[in-house]
């Protein structure tokens, strides 16, 4: 598997930062997968390639600082913006981005806490975050907590099962395919719901 020999290769060069700089950019780009970097790191610590602890502090610095880009993203693309996309987009109402803001105000911090734990949504999280300017102190504080527990639990589960680290990505590719799926439902669900609502009114007329 090309990525695990990258990660490989960039743990041998840089240590745990090596660690740490996969998972910044696993958090940019969603794709790559920490399920597979995470443990793999657990289990070059356990081989001595690497401190458990600076593997651990390393790859959550690394979430920080992905997220952190990812923030300011959203703090680019702003409120306005995403209205004015929202009105362009079809069976998409601006009072939808103003529910969805609503939402965030009230639950942010802890959608920012649990989201840094559910696959794919553990980087995506942070645009919103941003495009709402949550305080930039509480994103970086719940930002790390809940990577510091992610990476975590990875990385001891990669170190406890030494040469069988992958079966950790095995299982969690399961639940990221979960994810996916429930998505693709939710996303299925809004558009049936919103042409069944268009017609009702079409039909009223």
């Amino acid at each position: 598997m090309d990525v695990v020999k990258w990660v490989i290769d960039l743990m041998e060069a840089f240590g745990a930062p090596g660690a740490g700089i996969a998972i910044a950019l696993e958090n940019l780009f969603p794709p790559l997968p920490s399920e597979v970097f995470l443990p793999l790191a657990g289990f070059t610590a356990a081989q001595g390639g690497m401190s458990l602890i600076a593997a651990i502090l390393w790859t959550t610095a690394g979430s920080v600082a992905g997220a952190l880009v990812l923030y300011y993203v959203g703090a680019l693309l702003g409120r306005d913006r995403v209205r004015r996309i929202a009105e362009k987009m079809p069976l998409v109402k601006v009072s939808d981005v103003d529910k969805t803001e609503d939402w965030f105000q009230r639950h942010g911090r802890a959608t920012v806490f649990f989201g840094r734990m559910v696959p794919i949504f553990r980087s995506l999280i942070s645009i919103p975050a941003g495009v709402e300017r949550m305080p930039l102190p509480s994103f970086l504080a719940f930002t790390a907590a809940g990577s510091a527990i992610w990476n975590t639990a990875l990385i001891l589960a990669g170190y406890a099962l030494g040469e069988n680290w992958h079966l950790v990505e095995r299982y969690l590719g399961i639940a990221s395919k979960v994810v996916i799926g429930l998505v693709v439902l939710a996303i299925a669900w809004f558009v049936v719901s919103r042409l069944t609502n268009r017609k009702k009114v079409q039909d009223r007329r």
